[in-house]
């Protein structure tokens, strides 16, 4: 359209400039409306899915991906089998309505039916598909009899029991050594030296004396005779012995020596004495051990002591026997403590029939502390969650669902631990993958910080 023609009145080909304006205002104004109407709907429709999507992603969190977690408008119909009980907190906190409701973020609350109780704020829900993908496994608690090794260091030590020291109840002088060597094995009875002394002497004499005028007298008494009883009593203090004096009663000889045996078998650990030397009374001569059987002392410490007793079965590996192994028992515990290292002493008794095992062998010793004690009630110890203040086992219900359940443990022994407290037997507990579930129950812990409390009823007051 050209200038020419527009006439001078503002007509533009019969139509007014006024009426044009208005008409193109209208229609703008219709398509900004237009617009700001669809984008509001797409923002709706947006923010409606973030939200669906925020509340599957909370529901999934605690095990219930697989049910609806968008807020409804109806709420669930009862089962026409069962009766409604209660209804629950969607999200598993410990929080239930005697009616339908929402929560805060406005998801219905779960009916709970007759038979499922159990399924409280208490028990967490895991879909059976996470179950089998996480490898969940179970163990049942039983009763019996935990066997708990003690594995200690231990050094062998001579039997106390079977050590003998030779000496003389009178003065002599040692005339002939036949046993002249440390570590010289020696019989019972063997003679060991040959030994003069002027006490015995004397006292084989009034043997002699006594036993002629008994004689004389017509053996009147007989053995039980005072007079004879008297110098024999004598030579037995001097502890000769009852070959000797028998000898010198029935043939009448006074013998000059005595040649002295070896009150046992054994090993002579120590030699004192040399070929002439002269005797004093009570002084040692020789020293003898029996080394068929030794001690092991072990070192258990303060606090495994208490899993240790007495008939517990012991065994020993020992460095100078590289592939050997010897079986014993505990005998005693010593009833003090070494300060320095706050270990106890524990005695074990082993065999040594081939004399192997020598005086302060090392040995690595294994007690298996507790197997003769009374059955227990007991689970696996991989069952049991220790946080240092208290310690939780999760409870499998079935179908998915675990109950947290705090235990009071005791004694632990072959891969099982003792429950003192908290569970029965026929239980099954969660030994593997116990931290799947023990997130999802502390999720729910922490989520109830979060919740706002209930609003009160009416006629209640806030406290």
């Amino acid at each position: 359209m050209s200038l020419h023609d527009l006439n001078t009145n503002g007509r533009t080909a019969g139509v007014p400039i006024g009426r044009m304006a208005k008409t193109v205002l209208v229609v703008s104004i219709a398509i900004l409306t237009g617009a700001a109407g669809y984008w509001l709907g797409q923002e709706r429709r947006l923010a409606g899915q973030w939200t669906k999507y925020i509340t599957t992603q909370a529901a999934a969190a605690l095990g219930q991906a697989g049910s609806d977690a968008s807020p409804s408008t109806e709420p669930p119909a009862a089962s026409s089998n069962k009766r409604i009980l209660y209804y629950r907190n969607p999200m598993g906190l410990a929080d239930t309505s005697p009616t339908p409701k929402k929560d805060w973020m406005g998801m219905d609350y779960i009916p709970v039916y007759e038979g499922e109780e159990q399924e409280d704020g208490s028990t967490v829900k895991v879909g059976l598909e996470r179950v089998q993908r996480s490898g969940v496994r179970t163990g049942r608690v039983e009763r019996r009899v935990l066997t708990m090794p003690v594995r200690v260091p231990g050094t062998v030590k001579l039997d106390e029991r079977r050590i003998k020291s030779v000496t003389l109840r009178f003065d002599g002088f040692i005339e002939d050594l036949f046993v002249n060597a440390t570590g010289q094995a020696v019989k019972a009875g063997q003679p060991l030296f040959r030994v003069y002394s002027s006490q015995v002497q004397q006292a084989q004499v009034d043997l002699i004396v006594a036993t002629r005028e008994f004689k004389a007298r017509g053996g009147a008494g007989g053995d039980a005779d005072p007079m004879i009883q008297g110098p024999m009593q004598r030579l037995r203090n001097l502890d000769l012995p009852e070959a000797r004096i028998r000898e010198v009663r029935q043939t009448g000889a006074n013998p000059r020596t005595i040649d002295w045996p070896s009150p046992m078998a054994g090993i002579v650990l120590e030699k004192k004495v040399i070929d002439g030397q002269r005797a004093a009374m009570g002084s040692e001569l020789y020293r003898i051990a029996d080394l068929g059987t030794v001690w092991v002392i072990a070192e258990v410490p303060e606090q495994e002591l208490p899993q240790v007793r007495i008939g517990d079965r012991a065994k020993a590996v020992f460095l100078a026997l590289p592939g050997e192994e010897r079986e014993g028992k505990v005998t005693f515990v010593y009833p003090d403590l070494k300060p320095e290292t706050r270990t106890a002493r524990v005695r074990i008794e082993l065999a040594n029939p081939d004399l192997k095992l020598k005086t302060d062998m090392f040995a690595h010793v294994t007690i298996g502390a507790g197997g003769s004690g009374a059955a227990v009630i007991a689970a696996p110890d991989s069952a049991v969650i220790d946080s240092g203040t208290r310690q939780v086992v999760l409870v499998a219900r079935g179908e998915g669902r675990f109950e947290p359940r705090a235990v009071r443990i005791g004694r632990r022994g072959e891969g099982m631990v003792e429950i003192v407290e908290g569970l029965a037997e026929g239980e099954e507990v969660v030994t593997s993958a116990t931290f799947l579930i023990d997130a999802e129950s502390n999720l729910k812990a922490a989520l109830q910080a979060f919740t706002p409390p209930p609003p009160a009823a009416a006629g209640e007051q806030q406290p």
